[in-house]
């Protein structure tokens, strides 16, 4: 019986690593991309950055040129979603009718942004697609009056952009200190800061109850009955995993959990990236870790263990942003830490944290200091680990 090959479905970083690794480890057997999007596969980081300064072309944030997946025996079915999965029958149902069958699957199918119920006018905007960078960059001229709901690092980097396009800026945060969940009260109120001394209007611990106007939003109006008047919206108030295609088939929609080698419980399927919530052995916990690194890794790793390689140990989870030319750097889970160092002058942005829990350290994050994360990755990899017994977990 012929070999059906693998099936990719999602056309982001994870998938196009998991095929470049397939290839170059001499899988000869069909691979199948699905992407809802009609682009070939690209890289995302650049959308709020240089793509929405008009500083890059569209096409080369392009992973690979055309020719690249036809020399590779690689079919990208574009413009297409999985509507279902049926691990009985080892198939996936597109929008288009078709029933893909699979060898192996790997879910990729990334993430989407959380919406808010009352924005939905043709001024608002979300940032996950080349097509919505392309949307946001024409609303983006000098004067326009941007509004930003959500200080998360998606909207941090569009204010740092807007801002250099002479764009006037609101950023408007439910928490008190913007990403106080992830980095606490402390950071969290330097990189409000941070945004204040570039001449952006930070408004926290505001709760949006509704907006005004009729095809295009005009006015946002707080809880508290504060207005801002704006010309454009982007809502960056998080994400979900993009699974709900994957109701009945027994894996969890709110998002895939895997083992260190990305197998979900399911016979010969896994996943990675945004979609899925992988084990990390270091802290005994599943934790889904949204950013390039891992997704790079995870499609990697998820297609050495498709063809019975074992990848490894994964790295640490790690991030980056940039914002006023400055580079920001994070390595590890400062979620889990419950105390932190610093070392610098954060009013000079230069400086690095170090999270710990009980004293040990489990995050590091570093500002203006890129050559600080080899160290702080090898203090927290060195050191004791917070789980007492590391072990693998199997989804």
């Amino acid at each position: 019986m012929k070999d059906p090959g693998v099936v990719m479905v999602g056309g982001g970083l994870a998938a196009q690593r998991a095929a470049e690794t397939l290839r170059r480890r001499g899988y000869e057997a069909p691979i199948r991309i699905v992407c809802a999007e009609p682009d070939p596969p690209y890289d995302r980081p650049p959308l709020s950055k240089q793509v929405l300064a008009g500083g890059a072309e569209d096409e080369s944030v392009s992973y690979r040129p055309a020719w690249w997946y036809e020399e590779k025996g690689i079919e990208l079915l574009l413009g297409v979603r999985a509507e279902a999965l049926d691990p009985q029958a080892r198939t996936v149902l597109l929008d288009c009718g078709v029933a893909l069958e699979y060898g192996k699957l790997l879910i990729a199918t990334g993430s989407g942004p959380r919406r808010l119920p009352f924005l939905d006018h043709a001024n608002v905007h979300a940032l996950r697609t080349l097509a919505d960078a392309r949307r946001l960059r024409a609303e983006l001229v000098p004067g326009a009056r941007l509004a930003i709901v959500g200080a998360g690092f998606i909207g941090q980097e569009v204010a740092a952009t807007a801002r250099h396009l002479g764009v006037e800026v609101t950023i408007i945060e439910a928490l008190d200190t913007p990403l106080e969940p992830i980095v606490g009260a402390h950071l969290g109120r330097w990189f409000a800061d941070l945004h204040l001394e570039e001449g952006v209007r930070v408004i926290t611990g505001a709760m949006l109850e509704s907006a005004r106007g009729g095809e295009r939003v005009e006015e946002l109006i707080l809880a508290d009955g504060r207005r801002f008047e704006c010309d454009a919206v982007v809502v960056g108030v998080g994400t979900a995993p993009a699974t709900r295609w994957l109701r009945g088939s027994g894996l969890d929609e709110g998002g895939v959990h895997v083992d260190t080698c990305g197998r979900t419980g399911l016979p010969d399927v896994f996943a990675a990236g945004d979609a899925c919530v992988p084990f990390d052995p270091r802290f005994g916990v599943h934790s889904r870790t949204e950013h390039w690194d891992a997704a790079a890794w995870q499609g990697a790793a998820a297609a050495k263990a498709m063809i019975g390689e074992y990848p490894g140990t994964p790295p640490l989870p790690s991030f980056w942003s940039d914002q006023y030319g400055m580079r920001i750097q994070c390595v590890g889970h400062p979620h889990l830490g419950d105390a932190v160092v610093l070392d610098g002058d954060p009013a000079e942005r230069d400086f690095e944290a170090l999270f710990t829990r009980s004293g040990v350290p489990v995050a590091g994050l570093a500002v203006g200091r890129p050559r600080s994360i080899p160290a702080l990755r090898r203090r927290i990899e060195g050191s004791d680990r917070f789980a007492p017994e590391p072990k693998e977990e199997v989804a």
